[in-house]
């Protein structure tokens, strides 16, 4: 039977050192297109893994770091600004199926370890968690339409004008949104959190998650409102290890992101936005 998950959290700052290398390498090769320098940093970072391995400061963290790995290599082969074009979705669902699929079949057949999980929970909700969501679609409402508008950056998607455009940016912006939760939160972060503690991996998957909604679309100084956000996702999953959850939070930002996308490339159609 392969080792549980949670039995090894490392004491050694030096343990972190591999997964800080891969979320340098996800921002070089997503934010910056460096891939030299990017593919270099995965093969420090898989080394120093091995290394931490073979130094007994980590158990098992090289092939869970080959999982998220191979998760990232996979998103930099192929331009990842949004497309609506029938091959652009196309070429999103097989490079975001890759890395869920990939990292599930390494650790599991090659790996031979506790493959990646992905936790539905359910929908019993405590008062809590009903009322952030209610948190989530007031903040949502009064910041998304600003920070977009304001800056432009509705126009890293595609003009939207016709019934067609507007069913395939929901359809879009919503699988988008799952596979945000599938592989950031169930896989980097838990895959993350078997080495470390959740402070460190949070940060240390919010550095890939962010790297992602950079190449994504959400820049100028989106990333004020991206890291604080894939933190608060972590940070969620591990308190209630519950996707249904997550999905929904993520799903109530993006049905205001849908919005705002719409108004922005349409500004004389009805609107609910005051700006």
């Amino acid at each position: 039977m392969p080792r549980r998950d949670r039995e090894f959290v490392s004491d050694s700052t030096w343990a972190t050192v591999p997964a800080v290398l891969l979320g340098l390498a996800a921002m070089f090769l997503l934010v910056f297109s460096g891939y030299l320098l990017g593919y270099f940093l995965v093969a420090c970072g898989l080394f120093s893994a091995w290394l931490c391995d073979f130094t007994r400061l980590s158990e098992g963290l090289l092939p869970d770091l080959s999982a998220v790995a191979a998760g990232v290599v996979i998103l930099s082969l192929s331009d990842l600004a949004a497309d609506l074009s029938d091959a652009g979705m196309l070429r999103f669902t097989v490079v975001l199926s890759g890395t869920l699929l990939v990292p599930y079949a390494l650790l599991r057949w090659v790996f031979g370890r506790e493959p990646v999980v992905f936790p539905w929970g359910g929908w019993r909700w405590n008062r809590a968690q009903w009322t952030y969501l209610a948190v989530v679609i007031v903040a949502g409402y009064l910041i998304l339409p600003w920070y977009f508008l304001s800056t432009g950056v509705y126009h890293n998607w595609p003009a939207i004008h016709t019934v067609d455009e507007v069913a395939r940016l929901f359809v879009g912006v919503n699988a988008v949104g799952i596979w945000d939760e599938l592989f950031f939160i169930c896989t980097v972060f838990a895959l993350y959190r078997r080495h470390f503690r959740l402070w460190q991996a949070n940060l240390l998957q919010a550095m890939i998650f962010v790297s992602f909604l950079w190449e994504l679309g959400y820049q100028a100084w989106g990333p004020l409102l991206t890291i604080p956000f894939a933190l608060v996702q972590g940070a969620i999953f591990q308190l209630t290890k519950n996707l249904a959850y997550v999905i929904t939070v993520h799903l109530l930002f993006d049905l205001v992101v849908f919005g705002v996308l719409i108004h922005g490339h349409n500004p004389t159609w009805p609107s609910i936005f005051l700006i």
